[in-house]
């Protein structure tokens, strides 16, 4: 029974983080909050991104906040499967970007990483994630763009990609 009180409590603390969350981000881009436009779940780009680059080995990209919706919050270690090829996916928010690193594995028990990855960015309050976001601010200069159902979806990498590359 303890247990169960510990995993709602948990559940209850991420709902409110999520929320705040929600609200931080939508005072951050209020003026793009004004276009009215539909975003895309970022979990579409992701797919889409996958896809369109032939299922690769490996992936690293930023997507902007503003240009997405953010459905994945609190996934920072998970599966993610495309047509049946898994990805394990290392996810991160670093505004003004949310960061993907994806590499080909087989599926894997990742919920232990989630939750560790997850309390470490909670415990040092976004500090490092923010440094990082804002870096890649800096340095992002390739870009490419992604379709989506809800119009294309510019996503910025740190450095350009070879195709095909195992590594």
């Amino acid at each position: 029974m303890q247990c169960m009180g510990y995993t709602l409590s948990l559940f209850i603390g991420m709902l409110v983080a999520k929320t705040v969350h929600e609200i931080f981000l939508r005072i951050l881009h209020f003026p793009a909050g004004l276009r009215g436009h539909p975003r895309p779940k970022a979990s579409e780009v992701l797919t889409q991104h996958l896809l369109q680059r032939n299922l690769p080995h490996w992936t690293s990209y930023c997507v902007k906040y503003s240009a997405v919706t953010n459905d994945q919050f609190a996934l920072s270690n998970f599966n993610w499967e495309v047509q049946g090829t898994n990805y394990h996916v290392l996810r991160t928010g670093c505004f003004p970007f949310i960061k993907y690193h994806c590499s080909r594995a087989a599926p894997q028990d990742l919920q232990l990483h989630n939750h560790l990855f997850t309390a470490l960015k909670a415990i040092n309050l976004g500090i490092p994630t923010l440094m990082y976001g804002l870096g890649s601010w800096l340095f992002a200069r390739v870009t490419e763009t992604v379709p989506t159902s809800c119009g294309p979806v510019t996503i910025y990498f740190l450095i350009k990609e070879d195709e095909g590359a195992m590594f």
